[in-house]
């Protein structure tokens, strides 16, 4: 039945005559106040009243039922005899309810930001909890309407690629750098499409963009005057892979040094070099106790000379005393043997009489093969050659003893190497810190060194690479929107069309 409806539920602007109840569905009887009875083919305002439609708006739930508003819309008949309309019907506002919309305004907003923060299915099941009976596809098509258009002209954009398809198929992603915003999405990549949109933004002063020839082809084209910066993280990227290339070419002379039996205290650090003055000072212990033990002079008497009845270990690390010292010559034997395995030489131990735990053993055991490492022996295995670069790029410090060696040996060795690495080292300094005085004399350096082809690159790319180290710009806020694109698209299984995307990404903006 129908009764009177007092309450204020209706967005304002709507002004409710009844209501009815009937299972799960609260309808509203409604009619719209002050609406426009402009007639819009010739503007004349008209009180010749011809009839009424109903509208059937859905609304917020409410009282755990759905909503729906029965809305009552006037006819008038047009007072110009003259005009080409003869009935229209008074103007509904937009933020009540669109033109041929099912839903009320806001009603309409809330499906619509569900869908941008939601995505499809998610937004469903929410829906389905809080009745609002909307379907999946209704929600993404309420997102994709919601796409903003800018509200402002941007000065400084950055300009990056994504991917529609990895290897097949880019798109384009246009963010305002000082906002932090995605402001457009290009379906391809192609330096017209990209000209094209820039020529729509004249005001545009700075573009942050990636080394691809194409954009900056586009930016010289569309905006000449525009100072192009290139990205830090893809320079230094370059940087990297152009050390790695000139390791690559260096391997056969690498696994020389890497073979040798002799190693030069020299190459070593003062850290490095006290703990390998140590390993020699046991070892000539170790050879004094042998020959007196081998020339019958009695234990105690080898004991007051060298405070020691038998041999230190012989590795680069010392080890303190524990209870597996009395068992170290069983271990010897084992060990060179070929057992390598610690719980197999703790059972072979323990068979023997050892009481100690297993982790004592285990350790020894990785203790042995570090010392094995940090001393070669003439069959080193040469390692990879992006491990290789990866140790000689960090410092000394932060390696372990083998790879410090290691790369002390290469150093010494292959000194252009060595060389091309402080290079890499004085480049990243400049990046990071903005050095741009710097930077024609580090491009002369590199010309005869294995960083020469990164070098003719960043020279023909010359005045983007130094506006690296003058602004303070970067496309680094372009790659973070890149990353939240493949999140959407990948939340959507890749089927999300450019307009769905770009109302997801602007929805947090």
């Amino acid at each position: 039945m129908t009764k009177r409806f007092d309450t204020e539920l209706l967005p304002e602007g709507l002004h409710a005559t009844g209501y009815h109840v009937g299972g799960a569905t609260l309808a509203i009887n409604a009619e719209v106040t002050g609406a426009e009875v402009i007639c819009p083919g010739c503007g004349q305002r008209s009180t010749r009243q011809h009839g009424r439609y109903v509208r059937h708006l859905k609304d917020f739930p409410a009282l755990g039922r759905s909503v729906q508003v029965r809305l009552s819309v006037r006819r008038f008949r047009c007072v110009t005899s003259q005009c080409s309309i003869m009935t229209f019907s008074e103007k509904v506002p937009d933020y009540l309810a669109c033109r041929y919309g099912r839903r009320t305004g806001r009603f309409q907003d809330l499906v619509a930001y569900l869908g941008r923060a939601m995505g499809g299915r998610p937004a469903q099941a929410l829906g389905r909890r809080l009745r609002f009976g909307v379907s999946k596809d209704t929600f993404l098509r309420g997102a994709a309407s919601g796409a903003r258009t800018m509200g402002h002209e941007p000065r400084v954009i950055g300009i990056d690629d994504w991917a529609w398809r990895k290897g097949q198929r880019y798109g384009t992603l246009i963010c305002d750098l000082e906002r932090r915003a995605v402001i457009d999405l290009l379906p391809d990549r192609e330096p017209a499409t990209v000209a094209a949109w820039l020529r729509q933004h004249p005001q545009i002063e700075i573009v942050a963009r990636d080394r691809n020839g194409g954009y900056r082809q586009a930016i010289s084209e569309a905006l000449p005057y525009a100072t192009q910066i290139a990205d830090r993280w893809h320079l230094l990227q370059n940087a990297s892979d152009a050390f790695l290339a000139a390791v690559r070419r260096a391997i056969p002379d690498i696994r020389r040094p890497v073979c040798g039996v002799e190693l030069d205290p020299g190459i070593l650090t003062s850290a490095e070099r006290l703990q390998f003055e140590g390993f020699q000072r046991r070892q000539k212990t170790n050879v004094l106790i042998q020959r007196m033990g081998a020339e019958g002079v009695p234990i105690k008497r080898i004991v007051r000379v060298t405070g020691l009845s038998r041999g230190e270990r012989e590795d680069v690390f010392r080890l303190r005393q524990s209870s597996l010292t009395p068992w170290f010559p069983q271990l010897e034997q084992y060990w060179q043997q070929g057992c390598r395995n610690g719980a197999e030489l703790w059972r072979r131990l323990r068979a023997d009489g050892f009481q100690g735990s297993l982790r004592v053993v285990g350790e020894w055991a990785t203790r042995q093969r570090r010392a094995e490492a940090a001393i070669p022996q003439g069959t080193g295995k040469c390692p990879p050659s992006r491990k290789i670069a990866r140790m000689m790029t960090s410092g000394r410090h932060h390696l372990s003893k083998a790879d410090s060696i290691f790369v002390a040996q290469v150093e010494n060795a292959l000194p252009q190497l060595a060389q091309d690495r402080r290079l890499l080292d004085a480049f990243t300094s400049m990046v990071r810190n903005g050095e741009e005085d710097g930077l024609a004399d580090w491009l002369d350096q590199t010309k005869a060194s294995g960083l020469a082809s990164f070098s003719r690159g960043l020279s023909a790319d010359l005045d983007a690479v130094t506006a690296v180290l003058r602004e303070p710009w970067s496309n680094g806020q372009t790659e973070g929107q890149i990353n939240r694109l493949k999140l959407l698209k990948r939340q959507m299984y890749g089927t999300a069309g450019i307009d769905l995307l770009l109302a997801r990404l602007q929805h947090s903006a």
